[in-house]
């Protein structure tokens, strides 16, 4: 689903343990780590795709996780120009992202990266709140920033930890609903 603008509509998701660690997957045959995420299918509603992007990249279903909160609108990011497919019609600029927090109700054998054919992920690791905006790639950056400064009071009512590190390279595109 890619909207007029030339967003393509999607679901981010952050999952935390109970140490209020982070997932953190490594792309399959990269050296690129990043959340769990993937496309909203037209006929889902956000939280639909984010129940079925779990389970692809990372072999939890519904039960497995509870819902700790999400972000109140989409979060915008533009695709480099070399990522563009130029001739795809409609054109896809970048996502609009909806971003979830979930909390693991499980144990860590539950997960499962290589349940589809096609994993996303070959390797993950728990990291801390912040680590993921220092290691995503670049265009990602300020999304990553902006998803977790929103969803962090929910994690730690009590103030979250410091974040220094944040991202240089800010982007026209801000949240929008």
């Amino acid at each position: 689903m890619i909207d007029s603008e030339g967003f393509r509509a999607n679901v981010g998701i952050i999952i935390c343990n109970d140490k209020r660690e982070l997932f953190w997957g490594r792309r399959v045959g990269q050296d690129a780590w990043q959340f769990p995420q993937g496309g909203i299918n037209a006929d889902e509603t956000p939280e639909q795709a984010m129940y079925r992007e779990l389970l692809e990249e990372v072999g939890l279903e519904q039960e497995h996780v509870e819902i700790l909160g999400s972000t109140k609108r989409w979060l915008r990011y533009r695709l480099p120009k070399r990522f563009i497919r130029k001739h795809s019609t409609p054109l896809c600029i970048g996502q609009k992202q909806r971003w979830f927090l979930l909390k693991v109700k499980c144990q860590e054998s539950d997960f499962c990266l290589d349940k589809f054919e096609k994993p996303e992920f070959d390797h993950w690791r728990w990291v801390d709140y912040w680590q993921p905006v220092k290691e995503v790639v670049f265009f990602k950056r300020n999304v990553y920033s902006r998803a977790l400064k929103e969803l962090a009071p929910i994690l730690f009512p009590e103030g979250a930890p410091a974040n220094h590190y944040r991202p240089k390279n800010r982007h026209p595109y801000r949240s929008r609903r």
